[in-house]
């Protein structure tokens, strides 16, 4: 499985959780967002990983300071092009396994 499948699989799964899709792959210089989507009144950014098990930490385990670090930026920077600032969290959802891939969704995995 690619990630492009991996966000898909996220962004599908998301979506049936009602959640509102905005952006797939939002991409600037600081870094890229898989997936920009909306709950409520809420921008949630979210951060897709997939790993085939959670051997070495698993696709929580990925998500690095330094990877954190870019996210927020890249937000800042889709913020920064928006009218308002609305309230906003930053979402993980890991994908573990190939054949009956298990999703985990985790609501303000990380932030400032």
């Amino acid at each position: 499985m690619k990630g492009s499948d991996a966000e898909q699989m996220a962004a599908a799964y998301l979506l049936r959780q009602g959640l509102v899709l905005k952006a797939r792959n939002y991409r600037c210089r600081f870094g890229e967002i898989d997936l920009i989507m909306s709950e409520g009144k809420q921008l949630v950014f979210i951060e897709v990983r997939m790993r085939a098990s959670d051997v070495f930490g698993g696709a929580a385990g990925s998500i690095t300071a330094a990877k954190q670090t870019r996210l927020l930026r890249a937000a800042r920077h889709y913020l920064s092009g928006l009218g308002s600032m609305p309230a906003c969290r930053f979402d993980a959802v890991l994908i573990t396994g190939v054949r009956n891939p298990v999703i985990q969704w985790i609501k303000n995995a990380f932030g400032e």
